[in-house]
């Protein structure tokens, strides 16, 4: 007899491991923190963070942006720079951006000159993300903690 295997179930269950792994190095706290510091202290944001719903999509966002930044930091290891690596996965990144920015845009103020600076906001706050993402998989690489 021989075993039939489904390499699609397989590739799943290690990327749920490794994200697993990957997000013990993030802190409940930093997160808070993070998003009070970005979208708290703004006169753009400050009203519309005090919702629970509004503060946990902010949190979806930045977990899912400091998943990417750790999945994509492989090509690193491999010679690419950081610039090549989040080239790599620019559209999924474009993605996050977006999404965060609309949802707030959605339950914020639609003035129209706001728009601007708050997805400037958005972005920073993703690319932050991603950037601690990188990082921290690339220490856990090099500590062989992977």
């Amino acid at each position: 007899m021989t075993v039939i295997t489904n390499f699609d179930l397989k590739k799943r269950e290690k990327q749920i491991k490794y994200e697993r792994s990957v997000l013990r190095d993030i802190s409940i706290k930093d997160l808070k923190e993070k998003v009070a510091r970005y979208f708290g202290t703004s006169n753009l944001t400050s009203s519309m963070i005090m919702t629970s719903g509004i503060e946990e999509a902010c949190y979806d966002v930045a977990i899912e942006a400091f998943l990417l930044g750790a999945n994509f930091s492989k090509f690193n290891r491999y010679g690419e720079s950081k610039a090549e690596v989040k080239k790599r996965c620019e559209e999924e990144d474009r993605h996050l951006k977006d999404t965060l920015f609309h949802f707030l845009l959605y339950w914020g103020s639609k003035e129209s000159s706001k728009n601007e600076s708050l997805l400037y906001l958005c972005e920073q706050f993703v690319d932050e993300c991603w950037n601690e993402g990188f990082e921290k998989a690339n220490k856990r690489r090099k500590l062989k903690l992977h």
